[in-house]
């Protein structure tokens, strides 16, 4: 059963890194692979997530210990763990981009940014005159302390939390789920950062204006 999950996983890893989204070899990512214990496969600590190894991945248990040889867990297993804790997800995982980390910053003293009126949030359920609200917590240089507060925010309805100025942790019923959540937040947070720069610059009054002048 383990070799399934870690095809979805590796699958998913492939497209991310296509997209660019490991700078710096950032970011990790996980799959549940047993409920009762929870267990589950994470990212290898230090691995170049741009390229495909068979030691992509290590099996841990619900504290984060290895199961296997494969290597070392990546250092923020326990924030992957908590949202196995707090909700039904199958996958989880953790991005940095240069638009989550700005929308992380631009909202972070409001502690939460929303989206309304807006087609893409319908990838999440709900419709598009509805709001979808994403929390957003300090980023704790202590990992256990960074995994509480992420814990803190996740209600029935959250299915993303961005960290300020250290990417967002997305999720869903499976690998393929929490890959499209994790596109369409990205696709959010690049909107919101181009649409704050287009009413700095006041485009629609100097649209409004050429227009009238034509």
């Amino acid at each position: 059963m383990m070799l399934f999950e870690w095809k979805e996983l590796a699958s998913v890893k492939r497209e991310l890194a296509a997209r660019n989204w490991f700078p710096g070899n950032s970011g990790d990512l996980s799959i549940k692979v047993s409920d009762d214990p929870l267990e589950c496969l994470v990212t290898v600590s230090g691995k170049d997530k741009y390229k495909e190894t068979t030691e992509d991945f290590v099996l841990v248990d619900k504290a984060g210990t290895p199961l296997t040889d494969q290597g070392k867990p990546s250092a923020e297993t326990a924030i992957h763990l908590e949202v196995y804790n707090k909700t039904d997800a199958r996958c989880s995982l953790h991005i940095h981009t240069v638009d989550n980390n700005l929308i992380s910053e631009l909202y972070g003293d409001i502690g939460a940014v929303t989206f309304s009126k807006v087609e893409l949030i319908k990838a999440f359920g709900i419709q598009e005159a509805e709001k979808l609200t994403i929390p957003i917590v300090e980023n704790f240089p202590e990992i256990p302390n960074l995994a509480h507060a992420l814990g803190e925010v996740i209600g029935p309805e959250t299915q993303a939390v961005l960290i300020r100025n250290h990417g967002i942790v997305v999720w869903g019923g499976n690998a393929i789920e929490a890959k499209r959540n994790l596109e369409a937040c990205e696709f959010l947070f690049s909107y919101q950062v181009k649409r704050l720069h287009a009413q700095a610059a006041n485009l629609k009054r100097i649209i409004n204006d050429s227009e009238e002048r034509i």
